[in-house]
């Protein structure tokens, strides 16, 4: 049986929430995406990847390819507007199926396995600190306060399609587990360790920790727009 809980905050710095999600456990598709800040129109741009990639997993598209799909409509949905920018989004999406699960992003957002009383992240962030990371310039702790944190080297509507990097992979969901996708407005605020610890409590139910982890970014200083996803194995 599949649990889930979803909430999307605008923050406390922002006037427009440019984030969306999607959660439908009938259709077995949960998504976060983010529309780009300072690209016009960002709102547009995640709600489009989130449309696009609806209707394809209806239609049978594999998840990567449906990704792939929602990018080239949201350029060509750009050019016709005669966008002086590009118009952005990153994604993260998770499909379950019976004991199996997929996941697939582009950008920043991230999606989180909960196992075993361990929190992994399965996501590899397509960012510039995250480069300079693999690279050793940087550790993990320097990036959380890296001047160009936010930068992403990949997104929807953005990177040349020719370039563009949708990585995915897929693994067992058995009862117990939980998938956590989320925008960068929750991991901005809030480390690892604090979602650990929302993620382990046995006491609150998914809607219940999603609502935990959102307060604790705010808390954090909700310097941008949080949308977070909690998916449940029982």
């Amino acid at each position: 049986m599949i649990e889930f809980g979803h909430l999307t905050h605008v923050g406390l710095r922002r006037d427009l929430n440019e984030d969306t999600y999607y959660a439908d456990s009938e259709l077995g598709l949960w998504l976060v995406a983010d529309g780009m800040g300072g690209h016009e129109y960002g709102e547009v741009a995640s709600a489009l990847a989130r449309d696009a990639i609806v209707r394809e997993i209806r239609a049978g598209t594999p998840l990567p390819q449906a990704i792939r799909i929602a990018d080239e409509e949201i350029i060509r949905t750009s050019r016709r507007r005669n966008d002086a920018l590009p118009m952005g989004t990153t994604v993260v999406a998770a499909r379950v199926n019976g004991n199996r699960f997929e996941v697939a992003w582009v950008g920043d957002s991230r999606v989180y396995l909960w196992r075993d009383g361990q929190l992994a992240q399965l996501s590899q962030d397509h960012s510039y600190v995250q480069e300079l990371i693999a690279n050793g310039a940087i550790t993990q702790e320097q990036a959380r306060s890296h001047p160009h944190r936010n930068v992403v080297t990949q997104a929807l509507g953005v990177t040349d399609p020719r370039n563009l990097n949708v990585e995915s992979m897929t693994g067992e969901l058995k009862p117990g587990m939980q998938l956590l996708l989320c925008s960068d407005g929750l991991t901005e605020e809030v480390d690892d360790a604090n979602i650990a610890r929302v993620l382990a409590r046995h006491d609150c139910s998914a809607q219940e920790c999603v609502d935990s982890l959102v307060a604790a970014a705010l808390d954090g200083g909700g310097s941008d727009n949080i949308t977070v996803v909690l998916v449940r194995s029982h």
